[in-house]
């Protein structure tokens, strides 16, 4: 694999530079393919070698490079060595490149390929606590909720694939100010009837009410704010009812993030950690960081010359605690109970200061391990609407990406029998939503559009499904052949050989969205992917072919799936394999 070609490389430089091999590694990547046009395997930065000091840093790059690649020579695997624009290209021995690219892996476990790279070596390592979704109870799950939702799942599968202990922690908005208002709400426009019939729905319509009511009325802000004081001191009527409204919305959530494919492992929420928020309190006065404000309210000085100029509240002037407080209680919890060493808040980009003050107070109460605490923003969705243009909740959406999706399929020549076409239709629609999020930067906001979403043809999820499913049906039908069983030398076409040139970049791939948490890196690879695949597919036919050439470029082609289909499940996407 990767790894092979890379380690010889890397030993002909050491010898040549007399450095260590381990130098030279994170300097050589894999060439970007291009469809029809021939490329080298590996390139070298020269600068690279410079930052490094392995070279001078004075003089001209191309003349370094091409003195280096002088010095270098051929050999059995290397059988072509050239400088340009300051790189020194690599070609191995196409017959070779082909052996190792698609040699069985050890019990035939293809999910494994690509993952035992040095280049994770350098990667954090341990237990790694991921923290998303986190929608509010009482609410009904809203599409804005979705970004949260896949984007951490995605973090969560891509540190679990590279060998993290992964904790995956959905932490509800289950306290604050908002449920006073929904218990004075629903005192007031609540109906036990109505709440068994459609739960979240009547919440919803009880919530907007009295947000409507408390706008011009001070007898209604006043009845919220003594109902979350009687929350808070754990009046009975007052806990009853909020514990109705968190088991209906928990319960209501699962269903969604069953249909999603997500799972948590922990439902935490801020109603957990009331009590340690007034411990933090305490702390931050006995160690000097708590001021009172002149409205009377609890606040710590972050400003960097203790001016006041910059201040975080994190007391009402009435005692009780804020989300920040919770916030800081919970993430000291969290470190003691999972002893986690890295923690990932993934929450829209509005909420950096807060995380941003978050990680600055926990630091000056003399927890260290705030570095190790990262917050990954993402931008909003725009235009994100049914067909009935209402406030669009999750389940609507994937009502109506289901139901496209369906027409879609039934409207193809191409659409197989299905045993059952809602579920492939379910899961299809999902991959068409998680591919349109994940294309761009996460910071970005994007337009959201069904029809481009939905187009069999192009950059989408409907088109990553579609080559998977062709791909498996490839193999079903050749299901006799053994694909283990190959001669390198039948797959020395230009339309193989660029197939498994750009397979060499998938350890690179995932190196990259691990080190900035992006799942663009992992999207763009499975996109050219199935691109690359197409053209293979025409030009290299299994059928009618002699079998040893089929052989060949059956195992091309298997190869070619399980990295889809790995790639894929990182990204939160279900494989289907007939379409």
């Amino acid at each position: 694999m990767a790894n092979f070609f890379r380690r010889r490389i890397a030993a002909k430089l050491s010898r040549t530079l007399q450095q260590h091999e381990d130098v030279f590694t994170p300097a050589l990547s894999a060439v970007p393919v291009f469809k029809k046009q021939k490329t080298a395997d590996f390139k070298l930065s020269i600068n690279a070698l410079r930052a490094s000091g392995v070279l001078p840093s004075s003089g001209d790059v191309q003349l370094q490079a091409e003195d280096l690649a002088a010095q270098l020579k051929q050999d059995s695997v290397v059988e072509n060595i050239s400088a340009d624009r300051g790189m020194i290209n690599f070609t191995v021995n196409r017959r070779l490149f082909v052996e190792k690219m698609l040699e069985p892996l050890e019990n035939q476990d293809d999910t494994k390929f690509g993952l035992n790279s040095e280049l994770f070596n350098n990667l954090k390592r341990g237990t790694t606590l991921v923290e998303y979704s986190s929608p509010n109870i009482a609410k009904k799950f809203h599409a804005g909720h979705l970004r949260s939702t896949i984007i951490g799942n995605f973090i969560a599968n891509l540190k679990q694939t590279l060998g993290n202990n992964v904790i995956r922690m959905n932490y509800l908005g289950d306290w604050g100010m908002q449920f006073g208002l929904l218990g004075a709400g629903f005192a007031q426009f609540g109906s036990q009837e109505k709440l068994k019939q459609n739960p979240l729905q009547h919440l919803f319509e009880v919530y907007v009410q009295v947000n409507k009511e408390a706008e011009h009325s001070e007898e209604v802000k006043q009845n919220a704010r003594d109902f979350f004081r009687q929350l808070e001191q754990h009046d009975s009527h007052a806990v009853s009812l909020w514990q109705q409204f968190r088991d209906i919305t928990v319960s209501e959530y699962q269903h969604i993030y069953k249909r999603l494919g997500v799972h948590f492992d922990i439902y935490s929420g801020e109603s957990e950690h009331q009590g340690q928020a007034q411990e933090v309190v305490q702390q931050l006065r006995s160690g000097g960081l708590l001021k009172t404000s002149e409205k009377g309210t609890g606040v710590v000085d972050l400003s960097p010359d203790g001016d006041g100029s910059s201040v975080c509240t994190v007391l009402r002037s009435d005692g009780t605690t804020l989300y920040i407080t919770r916030d800081l209680a919970a993430a000291v919890d969290r470190k003691q109970k999972y002893h986690f060493d890295e923690m990932i808040y993934v929450t829209d980009k509005s909420q950096a200061t807060h995380f941003q003050q978050l990680f600055q107070i926990l630091l000056a109460m003399g927890h260290p391990w705030a570095e190790s605490c990262q917050h990954v923003p993402f931008g909003l969705v725009r235009g994100m609407k049914t067909r009935t243009g209402e406030v669009v909740f999750l389940e609507d959406v994937l009502d109506e990406a289901r139901t496209r999706m369906l027409h879609n399929m039934s409207q193809s020549k191409t659409t197989k029998e299905l045993d059952d076409p809602e579920a492939t239709a379910e899961k299809v629609g999902i991959s068409a939503l998680i591919i349109q999020d994940f294309k761009g930067p996460l910071y970005s906001d994007y337009n959201f559009d069904w029809d481009r979403m939905l187009q069999a043809q192009g950059d989408t999820g409907v088109f990553l499904q579609y080559t998977h499913a062709r791909l498996c049906s490839l193999i079903r039908r050749n299901i006799e052949m053994d694909a283990a069983t190959f001669d390198p030398s039948l797959l020395l076409e230009q339309s193989s050989v660029t197939v498994l040139q750009h397979l060499l970049r998938y350890d690179e791939v995932l190196y990259q969205s691990a080190q900035d948490l992006q799942p663009k890196h992992l999207v763009n690879f499975l996109l050219k992917l199935c691109h690359l695949i197409a053209t293979a597919h025409r030009e290299l036919p299994v059928k009618g072919s002699p079998q040893e050439v089929a052989q060949a470029r059956l195992r091309l082609f298997s190869r070619s799936c399980s990295v889809l289909a790995n790639g894929m499940r990182i990204l939160g996407i279900t494989p289907v394999d007939k379409m």
